[in-house]
């Protein structure tokens, strides 16, 4: 019996989404805007990196073709050596919006068909009875923020007014996100996540996808940093994933990075949250090393994200990407006979456009292993797509969205 290994590099989209114009966001491309920004020497930064981007692992896997189709070029130096050794694609998103949860439910075949609520660019941007009620229900002396702002910034403003009123930072973004910053230390870090439970529930008549604790440290003199203690109170996907189909097959599921948070813990086995993209790696490969027939390993690896795509760093996302890149021959050193990973992304993040949200993209379908022979998938016309090919490929019934583009759980179809 087969195994699976599916990949999500958080944010790096390969080109604009047919409808990215009525997101603002027509001429996005995460990748390929960091590839040309590299080329002419913006992607470097001393210490760090410097020339190309580097990505030839990848690249031999497809990626710069991948790209093409999306996008119609190939992104400067990601040409492969040769024929591609995986069957690459490009595929476009079905569900409205840019988000995470979407991107990764339609990823595991459930294409959400009504748009999460999303709270508006104002001042304030909540509505009066949810922070009152928060306020409230939480024993909160009052909130901080309450209007659209990156995490890093507001933190930077706010943390010290935070921790002397103790009133918690609550933000939001253009994304179907509650957020709520607060210190570890002077507020507390279960209190913190106890105050997300509570805005959890309030959040649910607005139809808001997730609540993020986004806990941070240090102090006004030293500047404050956010720490690795993030937890995700999303919503419950509105029906069958594939992580579901796997589990009423009695199959081992491990899931790494945020995916258990993604999927608000439904199905989703035995959960790993190590820390960077780095240490993700290294645990879902180690898992892999013992993963029965059958078995599922699903990773999200969020730092291109949260490290350097909101942050508009293209050096940082650069080196991010050259670092993943360097490890694709352990992935593909630790596929067995019968295996089956799949790269791919849920969302753009290009660090080159305005302003600091998700970009509306489609995203690269990377799909290899020993038996699987290299061509091009072309344009899948909805991420369940991949759901539904891994599902083939583990022998999972399945009746849910998307089309297999491997026939026989083996070979590029």
């Amino acid at each position: 019996m087969a195994r699976a290994l599916l990949i999500v590099l958080d944010s790096v989209g390969i080109g604009g989404a047919p409808d990215a114009d009525a997101y603002g966001d027509a001429g996005s491309d995460t990748l390929g805007h960091i590839a040309e920004a590299c080329a002419a020497g913006r992607g470097d930064r001393a210490g760090l990196r410097a020339g190309p981007l580097r990505l030839p692992h990848l690249a031999s896997l497809g990626l710069g073709l991948a790209a093409a189709g999306a996008s119609g070029r190939i992104p400067p130096n990601l040409a492969p050596d040769g024929r591609p050794r995986g069957a690459y694609g490009h595929a476009v998103e079905t569900a409205a919006g840019k988000d995470t949860p979407s991107g990764h439910w339609e990823i595991a075949g459930l294409p959400l068909r009504e748009p999460w609520a999303h709270f508006p660019d104002t001042r304030p941007a909540f509505p009066r009875d949810l922070t009152a009620a928060l306020i409230a229900r939480g024993r909160l002396p009052g909130i901080l923020g309450d209007r659209h702002a990156p995490g890093v910034a507001i933190i930077d403003e706010l943390g010290a007014e935070h921790v002397r009123s103790g009133r918690p930072i609550c933000y939001t973004s253009a994304d179907s996100v509650f957020q709520i910053a607060a210190h570890e230390e002077a507020f507390g870090l279960e209190r913190l996540y106890d105050l997300c439970r509570v805005a959890r529930g309030l959040c649910d008549p607005y139809r808001v996808c997730r609540v993020i604790a986004r806990p941070f440290v240090g102090s006004a003199e030293a500047g404050f940093r956010r720490t690795g203690n993030r937890k995700d109170f999303a919503v419950e996907p509105p029906g069958v994933t594939l992580l579901d189909r796997a589990e009423a097959a009695g199959r081992t599921v491990v899931c790494v990075g945020k995916i258990g948070d993604i999927f608000a813990h439904r199905a989703t086995g035995r959960e790993i949250k190590p820390g960077p993209n780095a240490a993700c790696l290294v645990a879902g490969l180690d898992a892999l090393k013992d993963l029965p027939d059958g078995g599922l390993i699903f990773i999200n690896l969020v730092d291109f994200d949260t490290e350097h795509g909101h942050r508009r760093d293209v050096p940082g996302y650069a080196a991010e990407l050259e670092a993943f890149d360097a490890r694709v021959p352990d992935i593909l050193a630790a596929l067995a006979p019968g295996d089956l990973a799949v790269i791919t992304a849920d969302h753009g993040n290009d660090p080159t456009w305005t302003g600091t949200d998700h970009t509306r993209e489609q995203v690269p379908v990377l799909a290899f292993g020993p038996a699987i022979s290299g061509r091009d998938i072309g344009r899948r016309d909805s991420f369940a797509d991949i759901g539904a090919t891994v599902a083939g490929h583990l022998g999972l019934p399945w009746d849910g969205a998307g089309r297999p583009f491997l026939e026989g759980g083996q070979h590029a179809g």
